[in-house]
Order: C-alpha cells, then structure tokens, then sequence
C-alpha cells in the first residue's frame, strides 16, 4: 500500500466497478424481503447543493446497510421535470437570444425545453456518482416520461370523476412575473414595513365622510362596497345608503358582514373582492360585483381609469396617493408593519386576483393522512413536526393545481365550442365523451407537486399492478428536508392513501438545514454557500458523507465546519494507515469468517466483544435514525479501541516477542467486520481497504457493499473481560503519565509495583505482564505494595507505583515539583468544595462521594510524586 492516503486515487474506480458488475441493480419481484428508499427528485435544471448532499449520504447510508442484511434494496432515482424552475430557465435562454415564447409559440418552446433536460439530466447522476451514491440507475425515472405522464392522467381523470377536482373562479396566488396561479404553500410570508392610508369616502346625499383604512390604496378603484359589522351601532344609519368611490366616482352600497372586526380601525372596511381573499368572501356572500383593476403582469387594467391604465401597481399606488391628498381624501398616513405574500420562486409580491383554475378538494385526503401519524401509522422523526403537520392539514385549503406554464403535464381536459368540458385519459377518449372531434384541450399544466406526489408509486408502475408494485410498494422510509414538509411529503402521503389505499411509507426522517460553521442560513447573499463536489475534491467523499451523518442530530440544524471535515478526513487516513500496519505484520493469517474464542488471550477476547457490542449499537441507531449516534460509535471503537489500543496489544505478539494464538487472524478479522460496519457511511474507502485484506473472499466473492453486515456475536460477549481489560488499559495510560511527570525520556525502563483487592486482578496482570513491559517499557513488574519514595496512584481500584534507578536532574525535578504545584491547587479547591454546606446538602449523594474519592487520588498521586523527589 502507497504511505500516502489520496482519497481521488481510489474513489471513482469504485464507482466504476460498481456500476460495470450491476452492484446495486434489483431483480424484478415478485420478492421475498424488499426494502425501498425514493429518491426526493431534484430538479432537472438543477446542481446538487449541500442539503442534497446530506440526504443522499443517509438515504444510501440506509439502502447500503439492507442490503448488506440480504434485501434487495432497492435506491431509486429520478429527476423532476421543475415545470416553473424549468420554464424560466429556457426563457432566459430565448432572452438570450433576442427571443420569447410567446414568439417562437408553444410547441417549438416545449422542444426547447426537452433539449435542456437532455443536456443537464446527466449531470445529476455524475453528481451523485462523485458523492457515492448506490442507486439503481436502471430503474431512473423523470416526472414526464411516458410511464409517469400516463400515470398523473389517470390521478386527475379519477379525481375528476369522484368530484375532487374541479374547475372554478376563485382568488388565487398569481405570480406577475411568472404569470401564473401558484399554491398556498409557494407564498413565503415576509414581514416588511410598510404605510396605513386612511381615506374618506363621501355617503351619497349627505356631507357625511366615512374613513378606511388599506395598506394597497392601488386596489382602491375595484371597490364594490363598503361593509361594517351587523351590530356596530356606529353605522346603522348608513345600511341602505351608498358611498361615492374617490376619484372613479362609482357608487358602493354598505354592507353589513360578520367577518369585519368593529374594534380594528375605524370600523368600516373596503371591499375589493377581485383582489382580496376575503374580500372574495364576502363578495360571494352578499353578490357583488368583480372588477379587476390589476392585470395577471402587474400592470392597472382599463377600469382603473384612464388615468392610471397600464401603469405597474406600485407606480399607480404613488399616483393615487397623490390624487387622493390632492381631493383630501387623504387624511393621514401612519407607518405600518405588516405582512406581504411574496412568491419563492420569483421573489416578488404576489398579487390575489379571481382567476379561472382548477382545483382538488383534499379535506378527506389531508383527514387520512393527519389520522395516520395521530395513531402512529406513520412515523415523523423527530416527532416534533406531528403538532406541525396536525395544524397543517386541520386548516387545509382547496389546492390550486392548474399553472399558466407550458413545460409539465397538460391538463387532460378538452372543450366544446360551446364550452361544456370533457376530462379523459386521450382525445380519443375526450372525443368518444363529446361526440365530436371539434374540440380544445386546455392549455394550462398541472402544478409541479401534484405529479410528484405520485412519486413512491408512479415510479413503480402504478396504475397497472407491476412486480414492481408488489415487490417494493410501499416504501419504507423518506428521507428528506423539512423545508417540504408540505410541499411534498405530506401530498404523497395523502395522494398514496387515496390511490393505493396504503401509506407510501411507514416513517419520515426529517433532516435540518445545513448552516455555515457560525450557524448562519447558506446563501448566495451571505457568500457563504458551499458547493458540495468542491468539498469532496478537497477531503474526499467518504468524509463529506461522514461530516453530514455524524453532525445529523434530529430536529437541529447542521453546521457545516471545514475543520470537521479534515478531522474526519484524517480519521481516514487512520483508517488507511491502520490496514497498511497490519497487513504488513500478520503474515500468512487470512480474515476468518469464525473464530474459537475460547482459545484466544485477554486481548484478542477484549477486541472481539468490544466489536460485537459495537455492531449491536450501530443497528440499533441506524434502525432507530440515530445516524449521529452510530457515527460516534464507530470511529471511537474504530480509532480508540482498535488503532489505539488493540493494534498496539499486537504488536508483541506479531513480532514474536510475546506470541499469542490466533493474533494475525484476530486483527484481520476485526478489520474486516470494522470496515463492514463503516461501508454505508465510508464506502469507497471502506472498499479499497478491505479488497486488500487476505481472505475477504471467504466473506464474499466481489464486493463489501454486498458481503454481511455484522451483527452481535453472543459467543464474543465477555463482560468481565472487557473490565479487567480496561483496567489495563487505565494503568497503562495513568503509567505513561507518571514517566511524564517524572521528566523520564521515553526510552529509559521503570519499575512497577501493583496489587488490588479486586477479585482475580492481581493474578490478570501479572498473566498480562508480558503487554505491561512492552507498552509501559518496564525493567520489571511486581504483585507487591509500593515501596517507599516511589511514585504512587490508584487507577481503576488497582494501587501502582513506579520506581526509576537513576536521580532526577535539576530539569526533572524543577517539572515534578511544578506538577505537586498544580495537585496542590486543585486539593485546595477540592478540599473547598467539600467544606461547603450549600454543596453539601445540594448535591447528589452520589456527586460528593466521587468528589471525595477524586481528593484521595489527588493526595495519592502528590504524595507519590513528593516521594519520588525525596528518595
């Protein structure tokens, strides 16, 4: 092995094998023990960011891990077709270009646009390629290829049919920029600070005035009413008088409606239900009339008046300002914080206004869907986000599907000239309905999260009833942002208990937002967003995956620090150098697939149940979604206990100094099923390495990613071993210590004395003499009390003491007396501590007990190192 770790000679030659000997491809079903992760489809236009990064590492974490359990697991990636994210990107191209689509028209764009998912679909594979990613790539599916496309017609046929969906005039979202209709759940709400206008309308008849109050005064001239409260005594003379609309001069009658608070204002409020959801509302109810004013690109209609035709809606609300403090009609303006819908994708306010859309009633769909995490059918992690989803889907609102676009699905709904509508599958269907040919299918698509919804079982063949569907329907586990609680999770949630009448999984592993290393939000604002493939180019794929699952703590953000990065990068490098270390040393041994316990030494039994105990905790945390937890768990076994400690125990053994049964074979073995238990989180570097151990092909013939996964061995527990064990381990690290204290070069042998009243452990040490005087470079070692002026400690219920031949130089002495120093100091504060009544009597029994045993260390070890001064 090269002494140099180089994380970019390794890596992609993985993937490439992989991907050449079929690694991760899953038979067709029907199939006995299944697992199946979707993979949340990123946009087709898109460039894998950091928060991609982190699910993809603990999807594949997951998909790795069964499958090493002997599933067919079963990865399944995709691409979204991102119809408004796609659509302006294609835009922009034609901009470019001195173009439009309106000019080149609908089916020249559409080709466009297909010619932009060819060339950028690719690069979310290599991207996830480079990141390590075990996908089945022969199963990839895209939200507008033919099997997809033929499954949302149907979802929306039969929506339609049962009476779910329906097409309506209703107020929406509308994106001037985009120029469609958009949900609910694409409106961010910002708090901005904006101005109150208070306005006078004159009461018809009378010199009465009557003042509103509106943060949009531009909306002013599409009132068609003015309403109080029914009980406000205030205005109950103006029930059936009227108003005069400032500069239009229409007339509006008071209305009197319940939704209108009398304590809030004046009392009184204008009534714009063209551009008001509420306002729609109570147009509704009492029938007036629509008047748009606001056209779907911002800009003031006709009706506005010719004064203000044509002008943007912020332009013509400076304007009317001035015109109303021109007629004094302006009688004050007051500083307001408020509120204002913006859309995510274009970054502007969204303007309400009555369109004509289709919609889906989801009530029952969203009842279902809240019942199941009520009764525990469907699991959210962390359970936090169940209040979340609870208020959510309680509160749901009808849900506008329809999108003035025209890159996604067409809406399969065609009219007649005299406009009666006909939704089908075709238009051989729609025609056979009509009894005609003559007809026009609508031009509107569907909202991007409707054909994503169907996702976990439209990729598998749904409609139809697929092996597919039968082997990995429904899927097992979600992994995604919580970003899309909404947007998507809980849509597919609903839409599977609808069509398939089953949830399309059982749990939902929400990952937080991946900050900078200060906590901040990443963005381009800031400058502190970070490109995922850059990071994997500097410390190697194995470590970004690392990073992000050991920081993936449930319901915390995650923040990101290169630092961390290059200490799990150097973890690698331990790792490698590990392996190097021992295939140098053990010669003929060969990894062996069991092992005679009862055979091997201390050390080689210490290691084995270490190892077993660790691969108990790891499933249990992988299986629980406690990745941070596994993570911890492996690299302290990995790096304290079998680098550190174990290795190090070899090391007599292997160069013959102090042989022992079976060690070259112990120490390949625990590589072995170490690199094992890394593979989901490390698995190229896990990969390389255990390619290399002698043997592997006994455990199986071609790959790691496919070979078993450890689990507990009961045969290997040793409790009581494991104890005497890491009480060697304390002496010799409190031994090394003392040498520290004592100023003694690391070459110069000591003495040591020990004994202990703990059952068997006097006889235990004196067994593992041999390690003793290797690692603590002993001259001799004794079952004896310590003699006097020798330094002395109890560690771990064992009392030792180190005695050196020579005198101490002046150095020596001056560093053993600066280290009494600080015993003393901290005895002092010990000795405080415990003197203190308030401490005393406040904390547990158990907390002053080891107070009081940590002063007699501390007093034995000045004592000890007084000693060694005197003698």
């Amino acid at each position: 092995m090269d002494k140099h770790f180089d994380p970019k000679s390794y890596e992609q030659k993985w993937q490439t094998y992989w991907s050449e000997n079929d690694v991760f491809r899953t038979p067709n079903g029907p199939l006995e023990s299944s697992f199946c992760i979707m993979i949340p489809p990123p946009n087709v236009t898109g460039k894998l960011h950091i928060g991609h990064a982190l699910q993809s590492a603990l999807q594949d974490l997951l998909v790795r891990w069964h499958r090493m359990q002997g599933r067919q697991a079963l990865w399944l990636p995709g691409t979204d077709h991102a119809g408004i994210a796609t659509q302006l990107m294609v835009e922009k191209q034609l901009e470019a270009e001195g173009s439009s689509r309106e000019e080149i028209g609908r089916e020249a764009f559409l080709k466009r646009a297909w010619q932009w998912k060819e060339q950028y679909q690719g690069n979310i594979r290599k991207q996830l390629d480079l990141l390590g990613s075990s996908c089945d790539w022969s199963r990839e599916r895209f939200t507008l290829d033919d099997g997809f496309s033929r499954a949302v017609r149907e979802a929306f046929v039969q929506l339609y049919k049962e009476g779910l969906i329906y097409r309506g005039e209703y107020i929406v979202n509308w994106s001037p920029r985009l120029n469609t209709a958009i949900s609910d759940l694409e409106v961010e709400m910002r708090e901005m600070r904006g101005k109150l206008y208070h306005m006078a309308y004159s009461v018809e008849g009378s010199d009465e005035r009557v003042v509103v109050a509106t943060t949009r005064p531009e909306t002013l001239l599409g009132d068609t009413a003015i309403a109080m409260h029914p009980e406000d005594e205030r205005y109950q003379h103006l029930r059936k008088r009227v108003a005069i609309l400032p500069i239009l001069g229409r007339t509006l009658p008071f209305i009197a409606d319940d939704v209108v608070e009398p304590g809030f204002g004046t009392g009184l409020v204008k009534v714009t239900p063209f551009h008001d959801p509420n306002d729609f509302e109570m147009g509704q109810r009492h029938g007036l009339e629509l008047i748009q004013v606001i056209d779907r690109r911002g800009k003031m209609t006709a009706a506005a008046g010719p004064d203000f035709e044509g002008l943007d809606r912020f332009e013509a609300r400076r304007k009317i300002v001035e015109r109303l403090e021109q007629e004094g009609r302006l009688i004050k303006v007051e500083e307001h914080l408020h509120n204002v819908g913006h859309s995510q994708r274009s970054d502007e306010p969204v303007e309400p206004l009555v369109s004509t859309q289709w919609f889906c009633n989801v009530s029952s769909m969203a009842k279902r869907a809240l019942d199941a995490v009520e009764e525990g059918e469907l699991q959210l992690v962390p359970d936090s986000w169940g209040k979340t989803w609870s208020h959510w889907l309680s509160n749901i609102q009808p849900w506008c599907v329809s999108r003035q676009l025209w890159w996604g699905h067409q809406i399969p709904a065609w009219y007649t000239s005299d406009g009666k509508v006909f939704v089908a599958n075709s238009l051989e269907e729609a025609i056979e309905e009509a009894g005609t040919d003559e007809l026009t299918r609508d031009v509107d698509v569907l909202d991007t999260w409707f054909s994503s919804g169907l996702w976990p079982f439209a990729t598998l063949g749904w409609p139809e009833e697929t092996p597919d569907m039968a082997s990995f329907y429904p899927t097992n586990v979600l992994i995604t942002g919580y970003d899309i609680l909404f947007f998507w999770v809980a849509r597919m949630a609903m839409m599977g208990l609808h069509f398939t009448d089953t949830l399309p999984f059982s749990a939902v592993h929400l990952t937080g937002l991946v900050r900078d290393a200060k906590g901040h939000k990443m963005s381009k604002t800031r400058g502190n967003t970070v490109d995922p493939l850059d990071l994997v180019d500097e410390y190697g794929a194995d470590a970004l995956r690392f990073t992000l699952t050991v920081l993936d703590s449930p319901g915390r953000d995650i923040p990101l620090d290169p630092e961390r990065m290059a200490g799990y990068r150097a973890f690698g490098n331990k790792l490698w150098n590990a392996t190097r270390f021992a295939l140098s040393r053990v010669g003929e041994a060969k990894v062996q697939e069991s092992l005679d316990f009862a055979q091997l030494e201390a050390p080689e039994r210490w290691i084995l149940s270490r190892l077993s105990a660790t691969a108990e905790e790891v499933n249990a945390k992988f299986a629980t979604f406690r990745f941070d937890e596994a993570c911890n768990c492996l690299y302290h076994f990995f790096w304290h206990e079998l680098c550190d400690w174990y290795l190090e125990f070899s090391k007599p053994a292997l160069g013959g100094e102090a042989p022992r049964p079976l060690v070259g074979e112990v120490v390949l073995t625990a590589l072995d099923r170490s690199l094992r238990l890394l593979h989901p989180v490390m698995p190229y570097l896990t990969e390389e390495l255990w390619q290399r151990l002698p043997g592997h092909e006994a455990i199986h013939p071609t790959t790691i990613a496919l070979a078993p996964y450890p689990q507990a061995e009961e045969g290997w527990r040793d409790p009581q071993g494991e104890s005497q064990m890491q009480a060697l381990i304390e002496v010799i690290t409190r031994l090394r210590s003392i040498r520290k204290e004592m100023g003694l070069p690391p070459g110069e042998k000591v003495k040591l004395f020990a004994s202990s009243e703990i059952a068997g452990m006097e006889s235990f040490l004196k067994v593992e003499e041999p390690l003793l005087s290797f690692l603590g470079r002993l001259e001799s070692f004794e079952i004896a009390p310590p003699p006097e002026g020798s330094s002395r400690d109890l560690v771990a219920g064992i009392e030792i003491a180190v005695t050196a031949e020579r005198e101490l130089s002046p150095a020596q002495r001056q560093k053993v007396q600066k280290e009494i120093e600080k015993l003393a100091e901290e005895i002092d504060k010990g000795e405080q501590r415990l003197n203190n009544q308030h401490f005393l009597s406040k904390a547990p029994a158990a907390v002053v007990e080891k107070s009081r045993q940590r002063l007699v260390e501390l007093s034995e070890r000045r004592a000890s190192l007084q000693a060694s001064l005197e003698g």
